[in-house]
This record gives structure tokens, sequence and C-alpha cells, in this order.
């Protein structure tokens, strides 16, 4: 499912292939999938005769300026989400949801002058479009969290540490995948109170969110964890081969393993 990774390769795709081609249409079948007001109508005004000149992202969230003094449009890809431009799909298939071509999932789009499109296709229909999307309510990047930026977070906390690491508000961009990954690698159970870790582990939590995005991002996506293959009921831990807890911890399916992850 979308995280930050699958955001990034979303923004690099937009970036490479759809900036600075006049929108000529925009297509909002779903009324309900336009967030903060908009509607259809609204958002073809907005867009239509503009070009997007900059493809950013601050989480998974992903902003397309537009020139003349046009709105940002925010694209967020929920838990199914996939941009596509002209055919071509950013990132690998997702490991969770649907990856067919349903004309139906096909939640809002742009077609340009010459005759290209970009797309936002979700199954699930968890995703959202804004128009000028409030930045402001994230939290600092996850690509550029550094330790003196967690400490606090984790020290003011009384919640489960995965928690604290899923709050968009604080961390943007870190998901369920991610976060599992992270806390595996780091030895640190999901379920402890953040405010409990110790200089060391919060060390070691740092540097194993930026380890994380480093390696998988490198390997193709949030899929591509070490312990992917063992969550599931059953599954063993690869590095000490215990049986992995499957636990629900900020309304999340958790799993870690309960021999190292303290």
């Amino acid at each position: 499912m979308p995280e930050i990774l699958e955001a990034e390769v979303a923004r690099c795709l937009i970036e490479a292939a759809a900036l600075d081609r006049p929108i000529q249409d925009v297509h909002a079948p779903d009324p309900w999938f336009l967030k903060g007001g908009c509607t259809p109508a609204a958002v073809r005004e907005a867009l239509v005769g503009r070009r997007c000149t900059r493809a950013r992202r601050r989480g998974k969230l992903l902003c397309c300026d537009t020139d003349r003094g046009g709105p940002t449009l925010g694209l967020h890809l929920g838990m199914s989400g996939r941009v596509i431009v002209d055919g071509t799909a950013a990132g690998d298939p997702l490991r969770y949801a649907p990856n067919g071509e349903d004309p139906a999932w096909v939640r809002f789009g742009l077609r340009f002058a010459d005759g290209g499109h970009l797309v936002l296709r979700d199954p699930r229909r968890l995703g959202a479009v804004r128009l000028d999307p409030d930045e402001d309510r994230l939290g600092i990047d996850a690509f550029s969290l550094r330790l003196g930026d967690l400490r606090p977070l984790l020290r003011a906390s009384r919640a489960p540490v995965k928690a604290v690491l899923l709050d968009q508000s604080r961390i943007a961009g870190l998901g369920n995948l991610l976060v599992d990954e992270v806390l595996f690698r780091a030895g640190v159970d999901p379920a402890r109170p953040a405010r409990t870790l110790d200089p060391a582990e919060q060390r070691r939590v740092a540097r194993a969110v930026s380890d994380t995005l480093r390696i998988l991002g490198r390997r193709g996506g949030s899929h591509t964890g070490d312990h992917i293959e063992a969550r599931r009921p059953g599954g063993r831990c690869p590095r000490d081969g215990a049986e992995l807890v499957r636990r629900t911890i900020a309304g999340r399916t958790t799993y870690a393993c309960p021999v190292h992850q303290r």
C-alpha cells in the first residue's frame, strides 16, 4: 500500500512526464473523492488552461503547483491509489490492492492538450484530491527526520512508539509497513510507550528510519522489507526464528518479534 516511498516515485513520474503540459480538461467522475469543499465544476474552473509547473511532496501528500498564480493540486494515494501518466504507472504493483485496469477505479484525471493523461486510479476509494491542501498540518517529512527531531516527539508521548511514528502530524510519510520494518530493524517493541525509550533506543529508531527509507527505496518500495514475507499468521522472524506476534496497535495490524524487539 502506498507510503512515502510510493508517493516519491509518483512525484518523480509527474515531474518527468506531466509538467508544462496545458490542461485541456479535468476528469472528476466521483465528487466524493474531491475534498475541502471542491466540486468537479470548481476544479475544472481552477485548472483548465493552466500547466503544472512543479511536483512536490510532503510525506504521502503529492503537490502539483500550477502556473499564473493558480492553485496547488493536492493528490493523496490513500491505501490503494496509483498515479498513471500516459499509460505508465508509478512504481511496482501494489501488494495489498487490486492492480487491474477497471475504468471505474479512475477517480480523477487531467487531460492534456497534446492528448495525454494523468490519472489517479484508486480501487478502494480512500485517496483524495484537494486544491491548495493544508501542508502545515503535516509534521516533518520522514526523509528529513533526524535524531534531534525524533527525541522530543518520543519523550513527550505515553502512546505506543508505533503510534507516534504513524502520526502524520508528527512525522509525515511513514505507514504501517514502514513502521513495522523500522521497529524490526531497531529492535524495539511497537507497543512500548514512546517515552520509555532510552537514548540508545531513540538513536536506533532514528537510524532505522533513515536506513529503511534508503534501502527499501532502492529495492523498490515499502513492500520490500526484510520481514515482509513473515508478516502473516505463523510467520517467523528472519533474524532469530521466533514466531512473530500479531497485535493491533494504533488501529493497525502489527507484527513484531517477541525475542529481539523489546
